[in-house]
């Protein structure tokens, strides 16, 4: 996925997604990371932190930190506590991270057979799941007993399932054949 390829969308998708003006041009609008760290940080004081510098080496950006909204009695959670962590990315970052994401780290994954088209939602977003943030080029080999998954959302401008879907083939992501 290339900035190019992005922007020459419109010309060649016009007639697909019944385009009439170039401002409709669709577009990857964001890519959010999420990684909740839960019981883990409860057990490992230095979990939370463990994943910021993963992320951050990961994305290139510095996660932000997600409290939890309220006590969970059950999951022994409080107002307040750390649950998680997530970066939002946008500009040159998110069009390097989608590129290495779609061109080298995903098909680093054992047996990667591609992305159920099922993972585009009704608005128009990409969500994939990654169960092993090792699949990343940056992570050390030394350092594979703390591994954590993620969840990667990439939000574009399309409003509908169909569209996306067309959109995201045409900008290079493996779907399942």
């Amino acid at each position: 996925m290339t900035k190019e390829r992005i922007a020459k969308s419109f010309v060649e998708l016009k007639g697909e997604l019944a385009l009439k003006n170039a401002m409709q041009a669709p577009s990857i609008e964001k890519i959010v990371i999420s990684v909740g760290t839960g019981k883990r940080s409860k057990i490992d004081r230095h979990w939370n932190e463990f994943v910021t510098k993963r992320l951050k080496e990961l994305t290139g950006q510095k996660p932000s930190a997600r409290p939890a909204k309220q006590s969970i009695a059950g999951f022994k959670i409080r107002q307040g506590d750390t649950i998680g962590q997530q970066v939002t990315l946008r500009g040159p970052q998110m069009i390097a991270f989608a590129d290495k994401l779609l061109h080298i780290s995903l098909p680093r994954t054992k047996d990667f057979r591609g992305i159920k088209r099922s993972a585009v939602d009704n608005m128009g977003n990409l969500t994939i799941g990654i169960k092993e943030h090792t699949i990343f080029p940056e992570t050390a080999e030394e350092e594979l007993k703390d591994v954590f998954g993620m969840s990667i959302t990439i939000v574009s401008s399309l409003k509908n399932k169909k569209d996306a879907t067309r959109f995201f083939e045409y900008v290079g992501v493996p779907f399942q054949k």
